[in-house]
């Protein structure tokens, strides 16, 4: 018969801090949870949604030593959301912060689309993907709308 020891760091465990106040243990499967549902029936890959959620626990374990507010972690699963996909992200959102009224929802949608618009080009691409960036628009040549977008080509 043969024995073997794992040794292991002891963690001391994390404890969340809830709206109330009381403290509960850190369960990286509630945020889990909450992210699957708000990407329900979306385009949107378990790999990513576990990757997300271990950017998050990893943020939480490495940013605070034993607690953590329940508000930080709704805010990086709504970061993480943002980027994964918008509509979970509202999804989310619309829970997390508990709009009260269609107004407040209308005003975050609003928010989102003004962030979405700042980061594409002129084209429409992302300014990342190398097209002309906003500020280059305003010094770009006007362009008759009634003709063809140039292709670019030299025809």
């Amino acid at each position: 018969m043969r024995f073997t020891t794992y040794e292991r760091i002891e963690e001391s465990p994390l404890r969340v801090i809830k709206k109330n106040g009381e403290r509960v243990r850190f369960d990286r499967d509630r945020i889990l949870h909450g992210m699957l549902r708000a990407c329900e029936k979306l385009p949107v890959s378990m790999v990513d949604i576990e990757e997300a959620v271990m950017r998050v626990e990893g943020r939480c374990q490495g940013e605070y030593d034993r607690e953590v507010p329940s508000s930080v972690i709704g805010s990086l699963v709504m970061d993480e959301l943002r980027q994964l996909d918008q509509v979970a992200y509202v999804r989310f959102a619309s829970v997390y912060r508990e709009f009260k009224d269609v107004g407040q929802f209308m005003s975050e949608l609003e928010t989102l689309l003004d962030e979405d618009v700042e980061g594409l080009d002129v084209s429409g691409l992302p300014a990342s993907e190398g097209g002309a960036t906003r500020s280059s628009e305003a010094a770009a040549a006007p362009v008759d709308p009634g003709l063809p977008p140039d292709s670019g080509d030299g025809s």
